[in-house]
């Protein structure tokens, strides 16, 4: 078996799975460490694309502890990996209920479209939903890295998932080649959707969550970024990494709607407040 998934945290989980289940030298696990429900996606799936999209993190992502290199690296082996997938494979997608994750299936699905395999997607979200309710709490997975390995380990023991028809496949390359032709650096999940929004489509729930921050009684406090981003995703039904908030973040400094505190080389070492 072929595992295909999006993001580091997630694949891990999958992978200490497969080794308590004795499965990690017979199935192979295929990770995008990349976050694609931001930065650009036009033409991906070509070099050009490829280019475009990491040269956009290397402008607007900090980049702390020097990753974009690796992470470009990364997924051009990824891509390299499904690209090297034979025909007769039976390859499982693990995607949840989110733009990042769903962007990665019908990009997956497209590199895929040649081989003569078949392909499973298992919902992570709704498995999880189903599989383990919390008694008078409604929690829903926003994106499968928040999965421990033992729920990895039981939603694959238990067989779930649904085989892709050659009609979903057709969907959803077609989706992907209409994703692969907008200009936009960030996208959302919504009734089902993917729908891609300016990238300064969560400026004023950043703006919101200062506020709250400040209360009532110390609205010049500085506030350090990191609790800031912290709150928002919290908070947030999205799931685009604490990444893309901090480069808004920056953008609301250099528009002067933040004033700050400290140095502005990582997210930690520097505070904000609204400006009066």
């Amino acid at each position: 078996m072929i595992h295909i998934l999006f993001g580091a945290a997630a694949s891990g989980s999958l992978k200490h799975a497969l080794r308590k289940m004795g499965l990690d030298k017979k199935d192979k696990v295929i990770s995008f460490w990349d976050i694609f429900s931001i930065g650009p996606i036009y033409n991906l799936n070509e070099e050009i694309g490829v280019k475009s999209r990491f040269k956009w993190m290397e402008k607007c992502m900090s980049d702390e502890f020097d990753e974009i290199p690796n992470y470009l690296k990364e997924f051009k082996r990824s891509l390299h990996q499904i690209n090297s997938v034979a025909d007769g494979e039976h390859a499982i997608i693990w995607v949840a209920d989110n733009a990042h994750e769903q962007v990665g299936l019908r990009f997956a699905v497209y590199l895929l479209k040649d081989k003569n395999m078949d392909i499973t997607v298992i919902n992570t979200t709704k498995e999880y939903e189903k599989r383990f309710p919390v008694k008078n709490v409604k929690y829903t997975l926003l994106h499968s890295g928040e999965m421990i390995p033992e729920k990895f380990q039981h939603i694959y023991e238990h067989g779930a998932g649904n085989l892709m028809t050659d009609h979903d496949r057709t969907g959803l390359k077609k989706e992907w080649l209409s994703l692969a032709e907008t200009r936009e650096t960030l996208r959302i999940w919504q009734n089902g959707k993917i729908f891609s929004v300016s990238e300064d489509y969560f400026d004023e729930f950043i703006i919101d969550k200062v506020k709250k921050l400040h209360g009532k009684g110390n609205a010049r406090k500085f506030i350090n970024s990191a609790r800031v981003i912290g709150e928002v995703i919290g908070h947030l039904d999205q799931y685009v990494g604490d990444t893309f908030l901090e480069y808004r973040i920056r953008k609301l400094i250099e528009a002067g709607v933040f004033e700050t505190k400290g140095r502005l080389e990582a997210m930690r070492f520097y505070s904000i407040r609204l400006k009066c």
